[in-house]
């Protein structure tokens, strides 16, 4: 077939763990992906890499398959789309690639070798992304021929299971390049958010917040590893599948989050639990929330539909950006206006929004549960849990 035989559109330079993840992610998805290693080998190295990498990638599909989420059958046709290219043949696959992953070690000096042969091998159309945990975008910006078509993408492990990439523009990304990017995520399955040049991102930084706290309540002597498991797993793990962050700020009220920081930052420490100044004015303006009709989101023009029925959207009283779900928040329907999940947990239809996000928070704990070599006991748990936790009309408490 003509098709199978034209080089694969996609590459991920670096043949570790996340190259190999998102190799996963675009194979499951229908597409070819050149998983890329830069680095020159003997034969024997290469060979033995290849076998580990090829290894891995099959036991990663084999979990899915034992867990209901692909066919057995499925396992070597998805397998066989990914193209394992050494560093002689590096060249040649990223020459055909429109859209480059770069996943080498975490180091200026390993970004920059990469970046120096991809510069000099790839198109000058191609899209460029690191996807770096730690250097800002602008930074690398610095070490990319023709930065306007670069950004860095962060990807959260398992890279084939979580729908979420974070896409880190700096100043010169061309608007056109973030489009395209964006469209071609979401054609595998995937929910790109966008955030600035800063450190952490999005998701990293919130849950650097969360596992220190995490740490610092076993070390007080607050609630066991085991007590506060249970705690985020069946509870602030189903609340923020079903509202997000500033959703859920918004529903119970800018005040109650100052009020509540103020008597934390008291009681536990000043300088985590201080609220930001943003919060202090939105309260001194009236401005909290879905109950005075404005908040993070303006709810001013929103109208709440019957039970069942499609609601309309809001806009974001702060950014502009539009988002839907927060002025019903019991019954948030982000499906109708979000892309379509289609990766290795939503293709059964159980990440297509945050409407579903109790099936979702179950669906995408068991393949997680699975790389760490355990499948949980939480579908059960987390329906005993969940009605528990349901007041009288069904609606979390």
């Amino acid at each position: 077939m003509a098709n199978d035989a034209a080089p694969p559109r996609f590459a991920a330079v670096g043949a570790g763990r996340m190259g190999r993840g998102i190799a996963i992610a675009f194979a499951y998805a229908g597409h070819r992906i050149a998983l890329i290693d830069l680095r020159r080998r003997s034969a024997d190295a290469w060979q033995r890499l290849r076998d580990e990498a090829k290894a891995e990638i099959e036991a990663s599909l084999s979990g899915l398959a034992q867990l209901g989420v692909i066919d057995a059958s499925q396992i070597e046709r998805i397998a066989a789309r990914v193209e394992y290219v050494n560093a002689e043949a590096a060249p040649q696959a990223l020459a055909a690639a429109e859209l480059v992953f770069e996943g080498v070690p975490e180091t200026m000096e390993a970004k920059r070798e990469a970046f120096a042969q991809i510069n000099r091998d790839c198109r000058d159309d191609a899209i460029l992304t690191s996807t770096t945990s730690s250097i800002l975008v602008t930074q690398l910006a610095a070490i990319v021929r023709l930065p306007e078509r670069f950004l860095n993408m962060h990807w959260l492990n398992p890279a084939y299971v979580i729908p979420v990439v974070e896409l880190s523009c700096h100043p010169g990304t061309d608007a056109a390049v973030l489009a395209r990017t964006k469209a071609l995520m979401e054609q595998i399955g995937k929910l790109p958010v966008v955030c600035g040049a800063s450190p952490g991102y999005i998701v990293p930084r919130l849950q650097a917040l969360v596992m220190n706290e995490a740490a610092r309540m076993i070390e007080e002597g607050a609630a066991t590893a085991e007590e506060i498991d249970k705690a985020t797993r069946y509870g602030l793990g189903l609340r923020f599948a079903a509202l997000g962050v500033v959703e859920f700020i918004d529903f119970g009220g800018c005040d109650i989050l100052h009020h509540a920081s103020r008597e934390m930052s008291v009681s536990l420490d000043k300088g985590r639990y201080t609220a930001p100044a943003i919060v202090g004015r939105m309260v001194e303006e009236g401005r909290l929330g879905l109950k005075s009709g404005s908040g993070f989101y303006d709810y001013e023009a929103a109208t709440l539909p019957p039970t069942g029925a499609t609601c309309s959207r809001a806009r974001s009283a702060n950014c502009g950006t539009r988002a839907c779900g927060a002025h019903r928040p019991t019954r948030p329907c982000h499906d109708r206006h979000s892309p379509r999940l289609r990766g290795p947990v939503g293709g059964a239809g159980a990440l297509r929004g945050v409407r579903r996000g109790k099936r979702a928070a179950r669906a995408a704990a068991a393949p997680v549960a699975a790389q760490l070599g355990r499948v949980p006991r939480g579908a059960a748990a987390a329906r005993r849990a969940s009605a528990d936790h349901r007041d009288g009309h069904g609606r979390l408490r």
